[in-house]
């Protein structure tokens, strides 16, 4: 049976992917951007729901400039706090399932390895604080809910570390990079599709969903300028030579299980989803 999917935020990098992921399943995808639809205004949301009756939605709306949240305190928690329990409340009237997507930074880093779904969160940024907040509103809803951990997005129609390096590797012919943060980087492509089965799974809860394998942004540039033929001088730094507004995680690799036992598989390594994807940006370009 089809379904009819609404997805927010669809304007962006994930919302996107999950647009033409589920488009090629054959399900009937509503794709809403922000100014179409703006999951802060809860008398919006409701309305949409019960106009467009969806039986799933998958929220990819977000704050994301983790930097600016630290300033943008109000927004960010509209966005990344209220805006998902307007659409987790409306979702629980209209019966549908819906699926929030969260990050790695709510975790703190201290850990010194895999945060599973059930460690417990302490953020260090507005940001982090924001997502938790919009994770913690969805489960105190009631209804049917997957939330999605995820980290260090790439792929096409956004602003990404990747693209972010590929632009400096035509620019410049040396980057400093930093070399003691600790993550996952995922491909928009993959998470799209573990999110759709997921969805067909119709088992509720909280997952992480990320490319197999972790690496610090100095490992990822180099890799990022090797696949590209870009010649950069690339040396490392420490985050404390490389002051933010925001505070990092050091450590934020995130626990897949039981997503295998989930969906029978987990996504491919960061390295070869990094090179399909610059593959496909090859094509594109």
């Amino acid at each position: 049976m089809v379904r009819r999917v609404l997805v927010t935020g669809a304007a962006g990098m994930l919302g996107r992917a999950v647009t033409a992921e589920f488009g090629r399943r054959g399900e009937e995808v509503l794709s809403l951007s922000r100014r179409e639809l703006d999951i802060t205004d809860p008398a919006a949301v409701r309305s949409a729901l019960w106009r467009l009756r969806p039986r799933v939605v998958v929220n990819c709306a977000a704050c994301t400039d983790v930097d600016g949240a630290e300033v943008n305190h109000e927004q960010t928690y509209l966005v990344n706090g209220l805006g998902p329990k307007n659409l987790a409340l409306a979702c629980r009237e209209v019966d549908a399932v819906l699926v929030h997507v969260s990050t790695d930074y709510i975790f703190d880093g201290e850990k010194g390895e895999p945060y599973g779904v059930y460690d417990p969160p302490n953020p260090l940024n507005v940001y982090g604080k924001s997502k938790l907040w919009g994770e913690r509103a969805v489960a105190e809803a009631g209804g049917r809910h997957f939330i999605v951990r995820t980290s260090w997005l790439f792929g096409p129609g956004g602003r990404n570390f990747v693209e972010t390096m590929l632009r400096i590797g035509r620019e410049r012919s040396a980057a400093r990079v930093v070399n003691d943060q600790r993550g996952c980087p995922t491909y928009t492509v993959d998470l799209a599709r573990a999110i759709a089965d997921l969805v067909e799974s119709d088992r509720y809860g909280t997952y992480h969903v990320t490319n197999s394998g972790s690496t610090t942004w100095y490992e990822f540039a180099a890799v990022i300028f090797k696949l590209a033929g870009l010649e950069v001088e690339l040396a490392p730094c420490s985050t404390a030579e490389f002051p933010r507004p925001a505070q990092r995680p050091l450590y934020s690799v995130l626990d897949p299980f039981p997503l295998k036992e989930t969906i029978g598989y987990l996504l491919p390594p960061w390295a070869d989803a990094l090179e399909r994807y610059l593959s496909e940006r090859q094509k594109i370009t």
